[in-house]
Formats: structure tokens, sequence, C-alpha cells
């Protein structure tokens, strides 16, 4: 090849690694999540004489804590900036076969948990040793610590330590409420390492200061398989046993009462093992006038408190996003996380790490999550977007995982009524369009809502079916998902919808009452008399990488910030709304507007709300 030629073919690689990270800055698939970079496959054994790795302490959760700080020692005389430490789960990590391995025979089959780069430790490349802290939860195996070097693409195992475990690895941990399908039914779900065969699991409950007996309910229990699984790496080097799923229903609870409850298994000799105890608020009845208060987000993802796992560049406000949240517990009664939960991707251990991070917010909270591509999607599947963004999972841990109250969990959408607020929850990932399930899910919920007890409409989905100005849809020439609000804005403006929510692109904002493109009204921060449009919200700005607008900005566009956040809900009365949009940094509020309207004014006829009517003579 001559200079030249070498010189064109250099600027084509070059073009096209251009257009590859015009792409990749463009799209919600943006970074990598960090497992998938280690080529565990090609993992070779070197033990070296010289190298070694100590954690301390041996024994965790003495004092019944499921979530413990570990300190991990190692050196060896060669260290490299590309060394690095892995913590495996279970501890005998080489043992096993590997399905459809890439090579013959595989040294490893699965990726590790987490992993830290060996120079995070200061010094190490100079004095050959070092010293890092992994937060480690309770996951129901035991755990070992190895060093490996030729870095990610090409690992070398050169130490491993000697396990480490909780004193009960099979405890019951991370208690998720949800509100059940009714409004005086609270679900809680949780994992273990029982199965049904080993412990009966159940919930003691009852009312605080009731001065009752406490009751017991039943749990199910659910698990899944590697068959489970519809790709790689889920089936693969992500597959990691996911333990069991309980699920166990309060029932009759009176509305705004405190309960506590404590989740448990009952051993075949009687002996109990429990959980920790929590307290919840019980959910007003529908149309209920009290204060009520509401969390709404997306995209958020997880992040590591240890600095592990390169999760700071990955989902770098995901933290921020959680912490704020705990720390405003009291000024909150339900949340609605609306798709992509923690970005497992395929790397099963990824979601008991989600689990554990949202954990002080769902043991006292109910936690409704909504579908989105990450939990989802996966080519042939039946879901309607043939992408690969759920590395495999199809979603099946989502479903699995969390209690939502569905009447199919496989069609991930229903209603939760919530005082004076109805939320119709739809499925962004299956087909909306007239003629389906699920569209005609969706007319039945918004039609179904007493407007004069209920005022407060809400739509939530994961994808924009409404209005984003995203820099990717803008060159769509769409601002919205292929076929988005089509099917929908008329169902939206007959029944007058209040407000929709979206995630799906990782920033914040919030546009006019809208239909059919056009703003109905100039005010941008209070509306009151007829309604005639709904707002569209985008809240996908949780934690994950932050997604860019758009240059020009459309005439709908009210408020947009390129920052991780929240929005919340406040419904004072039957007449009277708050809306805020809050940043994760600070919990202040940078966007707000108010609602003041009667119920005469959602029964206003605008464009496409009534039907056609005459004057009797």
């Amino acid at each position: 090849m001559g200079r030249r030629d070498a010189a064109a073919a250099l600027a084509v690689v070059l073009a096209a690694a251009a257009a590859a990270a015009v792409m990749s800055a463009s799209s919600p698939a943006e970074g990598f999540q960090p497992l998938s970079k280690i080529a565990v496959h090609m993992t070779t054994v070197e033990m070296q004489p010289s190298a070694y790795v100590r954690a301390t302490p041996s024994l965790l959760g003495g004092q019944g804590g499921d979530t413990e700080w570990v300190t991990v020692k190692y050196g060896w005389t060669s260290p490299s900036v590309d060394d690095w430490i892995a913590v495996f789960s279970p501890a005998d990590f080489i043992s096993g076969t590997c399905p459809n391995p890439a090579r013959d025979p595989p040294l490893l089959c699965t990726a590790p948990i987490k992993y830290q780069y060996a120079n995070y430790s200061a010094n190490y490349i100079y004095w050959g040793k070092g010293s890092v802290r992994f937060q480690l939860i309770n996951q129901r195996y035991n755990f070992s610590f190895a060093l490996f070097t030729g870095g990610l693409e090409n690992p070398k195992l050169i130490a491993v330590s000697e396990p480490i475990s909780f004193k009960n690895p099979k405890a019951p941990v991370f208690p998720r409420l949800a509100q059940g399908k009714t409004h005086d039914e609270m679900a809680v779900t949780w994992t273990s390492g029982y199965d049904i065969s080993e412990a009966y699991p159940f919930v003691e409950w009852g009312a605080v200061g009731g001065g009752q007996p406490a009751a017991r309910s039943p749990a199910g229990t659910l698990t899944f398989s590697r068959g489970s699984m519809c790709g790689e790496p889920a089936r693969t080097v992500g597959w990691r046993e996911p333990g069991f799923i309980h699920t166990a229903f309060m029932r009759n609870l009176w509305p705004n009462k405190e309960y506590y409850y404590k989740i448990g298994h009952e051993l075949q000799d009687g002996s109990v093992v429990w959980g920790k105890p929590y307290t919840f608020r019980a959910p007003p009845s529908p149309g209920q006038n009290s204060l009520q208060r509401v969390i709404v987000f997306g995209d958020m993802g997880k992040a590591e408190r240890d600095g592990s796992n390169e999760f700071a560049n990955y989902q770098p406000g995901s933290l921020n996003t959680t912490d704020t949240l705990v720390k405003d517990l009291d000024n909150y009664d339900i949340v609605f996380h609306i798709g992509d939960l923690p970005y497992a991707n395929g790397y099963i251990s990824q979601w008991d790490q989600f689990t554990a991070q949202v954990a002080p917010i769902t043991a006292k909270r109910p936690y409704m999550i909504a579908s989105g591509n990450h939990e989802r999607d996966w080519p042939n599947t039946g879901g309607f977007f043939d992408v690969k963004d759920s590395g495999g999972e199809c979603g099946v841990p989502a479903e699995t995982y969390y209690y939502y109250p569905a009447e199919n969990r496989a069609r991930f959408w229903y209603k939760v009524d919530y005082g004076m607020f109805r939320f119709c929850v739809a499925d962004s990932e299956h087909d909306w369009r007239e003629g389906t399930p699920q569209h005609a899910f969706i007319e039945r919920c918004l039609s179904t809502v007493d407007r004069k007890h209920q005022p407060w409409l809400v739509f939530a989905a994961h994808r924009v079916l409404g209005y984003s100005s995203n820099d990717w849809y803008a060159m769509e020439g769409s601002f919205e998902e292929p076929e988005g609000r089509e099917s929908l804005q008329k169902l939206w403006q007959k029944y007058r919808v209040d407000i929709a929510f979206f995630g799906h692109v990782h920033n914040y904002e919030r546009t006019c009452p809208v239909y059919q493109s056009r703003c109905m009204t100039s005010e941008k921060s209070h509306y009151s008399g007829t309604m005639n449009g709904t707002i569209f919200v985008v809240a996908g700005g949780g934690g994950s990488h932050l997604s860019d607008y758009t240059t020009a900005i459309p005439r709908w566009s009210i408020f947009r910030d390129r920052d991780f956040g929240f929005v919340k809900l406040t419904a004072f009365n039957h007449s009277s709304l708050l809306f805020e949009y809050k940043r994760s940094s600070d919990g202040r509020v940078y966007d707000s507007f108010t609602v003041d309207r009667d119920y005469r004014d959602v029964l206003s006829c605008v464009h496409d709300s009534c039907f056609p009517t005459t004057l009797a003579t």
C-alpha cells in the first residue's frame, strides 16, 4: 500500500471512528457496563509465588448487618499499571463448566461482581503492594479476591485470597415495598438464599400502637434459571444464581395508618431467621383529601461507594439521587422509577447491588417501577424494539425482583390509585398502537377514573412517547420515539391527562400544555381554568450519563436542564397541585409550576375532547 493509499485508509478509519463517537454520544446506550470490559474467557493462570491477596475481616455480618466494608491487601514483585483486583462470589470461581465457551477449555465461566485497578492504592507501582476497601453486600455465597495482571483484555490470574463470608449468607435482605392491586394492599418483596424446601417465608406485620396481635402473611417464592435468559452475557459470563425472591401481601390496611413489618423464614426446626424491622404508612383511599407527595424519575442506574468498577463514569449521578431521596424520606409518600433500573445489561449480580442501594427507600416507601429498554429489549422476543439493550435479560430479572400490580407480569402495564392521583403506567417496550392489548389498557385506565375525586391523572412510560428536544430525536425530525405519540395523543387529550412522564433521555425537560405539537396556552408557571392540553415531562436524569439537547429550542419546550434530578408532585387538595423539579446534587428546586383547577375545568369541551353535541328544541 502506498503512502497516499495508507493516508486515505487512515482517513476512512478516523472518519468511521468519529461517526461512531457521534452515534455513541447521541444514544442512550452510551457508556459500557464496566463488567463487559473484562475478557473473561481469555483468562489464563500464571500464579506467582511473590503475589498475594489477603482480605479482612473473614467473617461479615456478625452484628446482623447485610452490608460490610472489607480491606484487601495485595502485592507482588512486578507491579503494572493495568493490574486489577476482582471480587468473585461464589469464592470457588474457577470451578464449573461453561456454556458455549469462546475457548476450550476456558478458565473462567463468570465475570466478577466488581473490580478495581490495583494502582487505585497510592504507590502500588513504586512499592509493589497496595490496599483497597470494597463494600460487600450479603449475596448468598462466600467471596474471594483475585489479583490479575495483563489488564482487562488479557487477564492473567496471579493470586487468590482465602474465602470470606457473611455469618448467614442466606439471610433475607433488601425488602421492596409496592402498592398492590387495591389501595388497601401493600406488597413486600425480598431476596434470600432459602428455597421453600428449606424454610417457609412470611411477613409479620401490624398497626403501630394498635394493641392488636401481629399478623403473619405467607409469601410466594420465585426464581429464574440460566435458561430463562434470552442471550449473552446473561446466559454466559453474566450469569449468577439470583437466589429466591419472595413476595407477601399485607391486606385490609387502614388508609394513612402506620404499620410495622418484619420479613422472616421459619426453618424446619421451628426457629425463625428474621430480617430487619421497618415501618410504612398505608396508602390513602382513592379520592381521599390529604397531603399526597410523589417522586418520579427514570434511568438511575447503580454506583459503587467504594469507587470500584468505573461506575463513577457509567452512572455518575446515581448515588447523588439515591442519597438525596434517602435524606428527604419524610417528605414524600411513593416513588415511581420509570425504567432503566440498574443497567445490569446481562450481569445478574448487579440486580442485588441495585436492590441494596435503594433499600433505604424501598423498605419504607412503595417503589413502583416501569419497564425500560435496558430491562426488556432483546431481538425476536416479542418486544417493540428489536435491539440488544437488556444484555439477554429480556425482562426476566425486573419482572421477578420487583412486584408491580399488573394483570400479567410479562405485560408490564398497570394502574395505581393513590388518593387524588390515578397513575397509568405503560410499557414503551411493547406495542402501544391502536388495536393492541396495551392500547386498550391505556384507554381503560384513563377513562375509568372519576375526576371529581381523583382529579390528578398521570401517564408514565420509559421511552419518550410524547415530546423531547433531545438531539438524536431532533436529527430524526420527530422529537419523539418513532410512532410514539401518534396512537396516544388523542387519548391524552380526550381524557385530559394532566402530566405525561418519560425517561430514556438522560436530562430534564418540561413542555407547555401541548396538543398536536401546539402550545394550548402561553402560561408557563401557573395553570388554571379550562384544561386544554397535557404537560409532557422528561425526567430521565436519575443518574446515568447525561444526554444533549438540540440547539434549536422548539416552541413547546418551556424548561430544559442537563443535570441529574427528579420530579416531586404535591397534591394539597382536589384543586391545587405543585410540580417541582429538583437537582440530585443539592435537593433544591430548579423548575416548578402550580395548577389550580375545579372539576368543571376538566369537563369543559376543547378540541378532540368531547363528542359532538346538539341543542334540544
